[in-house]
């Protein structure tokens, strides 16, 4: 038997409705649809954690990130740590990372040394784009190096901290405003993106691989902030016609009570703008890495999945970015799946969870599931039989969990504070009912749901023997 191919393409910030198809007709994502027609299409899928560094930890090793340690950023990957390259290595898989991986804090660190494997035989790491000597900057070097000065999009302010203490690598401007609330023409050339890094590179990784099975985790940063995408793309949209977020929605307070000045239509619109048009720049050179597996003869025995790691609040809670309380804006992204040879579409509205997809990846490969993962493998609900997930989903962070059900969002903190939104009648979670007597019933069967799956999700060590 000949195991599939797996492509895993991963955005950044990428939130659930900001594609289009799942019914968006704003945003301009042709290739991706093309992907989606032949794939399953995810509706209610949650990652596990609200920021970067622990939602991806979490979703390459299949456990929760309060399992592995790594419930905030900053906490470096345990290189011991089994990865679903380590997974797929033993069965003759050559694996390659290419892009955004963010294993390491990349702050306060020199991206000339070389970086851990993971377990992957193939690395052509960058984290950010432009502000680190990396494989990105080093790629532009040889393409276009006069380019190197306007490829940075900010030198992220604890870098330049670091960096002030221990001494520069180097001499390159980087861009003056690290977070412009507008969108903002790409400087250089469109070829020079960091989104056309990843794809070139993905593209050359597989044009490049024989007849042993690859794995390629393809790590695109858009469309995280800031804003910065090649004019072509902005010239797809007229940012007047974009729907945006009301200023109820912009003007709301997270349970804690914080939020930013609501900011203004303008605002909203010119962010709303630079991020779909970094959507569509994402869209187009996957478009171009599906044609390098078809002109390849590969595409019908290459496993993809495209997903995100988290969303983006877009002028909700007067904020950009992600966070607490880990709402449906951030804690929801898309997730597409096609199996080697599928035809048609699919669409499964079970709520499932990030790290679900590598025990369908190495269900899809047959490769046996280890114990210690602890997601399902989706392949059932991808065939039509039952479903063997409990109907929830878990997001945490360090002091807090969400449990996100069909209809409520339950919020429960280290403090003992608890919070409940009704998302049958309040979609948009700004009315915390916690407090209200009728919510009485609601909140018991939420936290003996939230239990039980704190019980199933333990993995004690295997015993030797009875005693």
């Amino acid at each position: 038997m000949k195991r599939p191919n797996v492509l895993v393409l991963t955005a950044d910030q990428l939130r659930f409705d900001a594609v289009g198809w799942v019914g968006n007709t704003e945003v301009l994502t042709p290739n991706l649809d093309r992907l989606a027609a032949k794939s399953t299409s995810f509706l209610h899928h949650f990652v596990q954690n609200p920021v970067c560094m622990p939602s991806r930890a979490s979703f390459l090793s299949g456990q929760y990130p309060g399992t592995i340690g790594i419930t905030h950023m900053g906490v470096p990957l345990p290189e011991l740590l089994p990865l679903l390259p380590h997974y797929l290595a033993p069965y003759g898989y050559r694996t390659a990372n290419i892009g955004k991986l963010h294993a390491l804090p990349h702050a306060n660190r020199d991206h000339r040394i070389p970086h851990p494997s993971y377990g992957f035989d193939h690395l052509e790491i960058s984290d950010e784009p432009g502000p680190y000597e990396d494989a990105y900057r080093a790629w532009v070097r040889k393409k276009s190096p006069k380019s190197l000065d306007a490829i940075s999009l900010g030198l992220p302010p604890t870098a330049a901290i670091w960096q002030q203490t221990m001494g520069p690598f180097d001499s390159i401007v980087h861009a003056e405003d690290r977070l412009p609330l507008r969108a903002v023409p790409f400087p250089a050339g469109d070829d020079l993106t960091h989104t056309a890094f990843v794809g070139e590179q993905t593209r050359a990784f597989i044009e490049q691989q024989g007849a042993q099975p690859w794995l390629c985790v393809a790590g695109f940063y858009s469309p995280h902030s800031p804003w910065v995408v090649p004019q072509r793309y902005l010239d797809l949209y007229d940012p007047a016609t974009l729907t945006i977020p009301d200023m109820t929605l912009r003007s709301a307070r997270d349970p804690r009570g914080r939020g930013g000045e609501a900011p203004s239509d303008d605002e909203v619109r010119s962010i709303l703008h630079g991020y779909y048009a970094m959507i569509s720049e994402v869209d187009a050179h996957i478009g171009q890495i599906l044609d390098t597996l078809e002109a390849q003869g590969q595409a019908d025995s290459t496993m993809i999945v495209f997903t995100s790691d988290h969303g983006e609040w877009l002028g909700r809670y007067g904020r950009y970015g992600k966070g607490y309380p880990a709402d449906d804006a951030i804690s929801r992204v898309p997730l597409l799946i096609r199996q080697p040879g599928q035809a048609a579409a699919r669409v499964c509205d079970e709520i499932v969870e990030a790290l679900d997809v590598l025990p369908t990846i190495l269900d899809t490969c047959a490769i046996q599931v280890p114990p210690a993962l602890q997601g399902t493998s989706l392949l059932p609900l991808m065939t039509g039989q039952a479903s063997m997930r409990p109907g929830c989903a878990i997001t945490e962070h360090t002091g807090w969990k969400t449990l996100r059900t069909r209809n409520h969002r339950y919020l429960v903190e280290a403090d003992g504070s608890e919070h409940l939104y009704d998302l049958s009648s309040d979609p948009e979670g700004l009315v915390d009912i916690a407090a209200t007597p009728e919510a009485a019933t609601h909140l018991g069967v939420c936290r003996n749901l939230l239990l039980q799956r704190l019980i199933a999700r333990e993995r004690p060590l295997a015993r030797t023997w009875t005693y």
